[in-house]
This record gives structure tokens, sequence and C-alpha cells, in this order.
């Protein structure tokens, strides 16, 4: 990260975590109940973008398309008056329909030189293209191949995260910081303290669930993100 430069925050959803979200399971059957914990989520990213976070990432992948935009229209609608962004994950469709700041690409999401393709075609120099990154050499493809930022990780051990392998570390972290010229995200495992250490290791912010989502009140969430 740059000298001088704020860390970048993000805010990446999921109401399944949320504390008094009544949220079916992931393989309930789609249209058999509605999709609880909205409300609690809704309050989530109204505190989180009140509270200071740069970003927030809707990342809800049970939701079907008219919940989801509903849902990034109003995450948008809260950023008013601020300079925070929306980004939606793996939904290029929902991201346009709710004129969100930019997507989030996984690795089963259209290519990434799909997207940048549209972007130059549609002239939307100004629309966020991210990539998820576990390893150096997907790093350096997501560069060459035109991502605007990654997130690099799981740089440390997380129940969200297990499926992607051991814990990166934050030599890694360093390592893939030091060798790209976009902006890498540390995600996995992030909290209040070993933040600090992924900012000190060149990631020019952090992303996370829990730290934002396991604050008790906005107020406590403002705080514990001045320290930034």
């Amino acid at each position: 990260m740059q000298p001088g430069r704020k860390p970048i925050l993000c805010y990446v959803t999921d109401r399944r975590a949320l504390e008094g979200a009544n949220v079916p399971p992931a393989d309930a059957v789609v249209g058999s109940r509605p999709p609880d914990g909205l409300t609690s989520l809704r309050d989530s990213i109204r505190h989180a973008i009140a509270a200071g976070a740069a970003w927030i990432q809707i990342r809800e992948k049970d939701l079907d398309g008219r919940t989801l935009v509903e849902l990034a229209r109003f995450a948008v609608a809260e950023t008013h008056a601020t300079s925070a962004r929306i980004l939606v994950n793996d939904r290029l469709d929902v991201a346009l329909a709710a004129n969100a700041a930019g997507v989030h690409l996984g690795e089963k999401s259209l290519p990434l030189e799909v997207v940048c393709e549209w972007r130059r075609s549609a002239w939307r120099s100004d629309f966020l293209i991210g990539v998820s990154c576990h390893s150096l050499e997907s790093a350096h493809a997501a560069e060459r191949g035109g991502a605007d930022y990654i997130f690099f990780g799981p740089v440390f051990a997380t129940p969200s995260k297990a499926v992607y392998g051991a814990p990166q570390g934050i030599d890694r972290l360093c390592e893939v910081c030091a060798s790209l010229e976009i902006p890498v995200l540390a995600i996995g495992g992030v909290d209040l303290e070993n933040a600090r250490e992924c900012i000190a290791a060149g990631a020019a912010g952090i992303a996370a669930i829990r730290l934002f989502q396991d604050a008790g009140n906005e107020a406590e969430l403002a705080a514990m993100l001045k320290g930034f």
C-alpha cells in the first residue's frame, strides 16, 4: 500500500452468519420459503457504511436474481452522500441492474477477459472488476487480464475459506503484494488484530465478514474502523 493512503476496508456480506438471522440451509428447496435474514443484513450493511467501510461486497449466492437486485439497490441507495462503493459478487447482470460500482469474480464466474472486454466496449472505465486469487500465479494472471484489484487468501485460518486449502500466511501475502501493481486486499480469518499485519505486509486493505458482522453495534464498529 502506498504510504499515507487509507486502507480499503471491505465488508463481505454473509447473512447466514449474522446473529439472529433465521436463514434456511443452503440445500433448502428454492422457493420453499422466503429468504430470511434480509432485515438483519440490511441493518448490517447500513451500519458498515455509516461506520466507514469503503467497499461492501454483496455475496449472497443463494438469493434469486430479483431478491439480489433489490438488496443491491438498497445498498447502493445507502451509499448516497458517502464515498462507499457497492460491489456484487459473481453477478454482472445484478451489478449493472443495481448501478453498483463493480463486480467481484470468483472461480466459477464469467471469465475476467470477457468482463473486461464488455467494459471496454461499454465505455465503463469507472466500473471496478475484482478477482479472488489463491496463489501467486493466479494473482499475476488476474493483473495481466485487466483486474482492478484482487482478494488474496485465505491469509489466516477460517471456516468460510477452508475449501481453498491451508492458510497462505503473511509471508505469501507480502510476496503477492510486492509483485503486483494493482491493489491486493487480504481475506480469510482477518480480524481487528491481524488486519494490521496485513497492511504492514503491503496489502491495500482487508476484506472480511466477521470483523464487520460481529461488532455489537454501529458505534462499536465505527470505533474499530477508526483505528485504521
